[in-house]
């Protein structure tokens, strides 16, 4: 509507005409995924369900308000948000060997690169878990059906075959418990861990918080299904 002129809403233009649409621009990554597989994955703890719907009224996706106007009124599990037509996801507690029956067994590994979040001059009386993302390795095929919508697959440079091993996934949210709960949705368990830091790894980058670089630490969790 705005490029054929049949917009009820004036758009305003920059300098190298190029249209400016004043909205909220970190919400905007939400309409921008409905777009593309019309279904929306929010983050778990998401508590901005009221505003997301406000932008799909103004870019006038009705369908995209129905699925916030029920997810408002009942929460979805594991910050997931899609058709009705999905199946609920089952609970870990349920699963079975019955349920299981015709899995793939296979390994997966989740590791992670963190530290604690110290504020600014390490004023902050609570230090808060601080990763930038959560890496997956393991079969594709079976990192594609635990893991879902919530994969991501833009570092993997040979696309197309799933019946091979990759390590270089990792998922769009940063909640380590999320992923966890989908393993145990799909039979798997954890089998082994390890730690390590990595706060002698290098020389602290510019611009990087010394206290945050001193607790850097690295971690990956190894789970099974048989």
């Amino acid at each position: 509507q705005i490029f054929n002129g049949s917009s009820k809403v004036t758009v305003a233009k920059d300098s190298k005409g190029k249209y400016f649409i004043d909205r909220d621009g970190v919400l905007f990554r939400y309409v921008l995924d409905y777009l593309r597989n019309q279904k929306i994955v929010l983050p778990e703890n998401f508590h901005e369900k009221e505003r997301l719907k406000q932008e799909a009224e103004y870019y006038q996706l009705p369908n995209l308000v129905k699925m916030l106007n029920s997810a408002i009124m009942s929460p979805p599990k594991l910050g997931q948000l899609q058709h009705s037509k999905v199946p609920p996801i089952s609970n870990s507690n349920s699963i079975s060997p019955v349920s299981m029956e015709g899995k793939t067994p296979g390994y997966i590994t989740v590791g992670y690169r963190g530290t604690f979040a110290f504020g600014r001059d390490g004023l902050a009386d609570v230090k808060f878990r601080k990763m930038s993302r959560i890496i997956i390795c393991g079969k594709v095929s079976i990192c594609r059906e635990v893991f879902k919508d919530t994969l991501n697959e833009s570092r993997d440079p040979d696309r197309g075959e799933s019946d091979r091993y990759t390590v270089r996934f990792f998922l769009k949210h940063n909640f380590l418990e999320q992923a966890f709960d989908m393993l145990a949705d799909e039979g798997f368990k954890m089998v082994g861990s390890c730690g390590s830091g990595t706060n002698n790894a290098g020389e602290v980058k510019a611009g990087m918080d010394t206290e945050e670089a001193r607790w850097q630490h690295y971690n990956e969790f190894i789970f099974e299904r048989r």
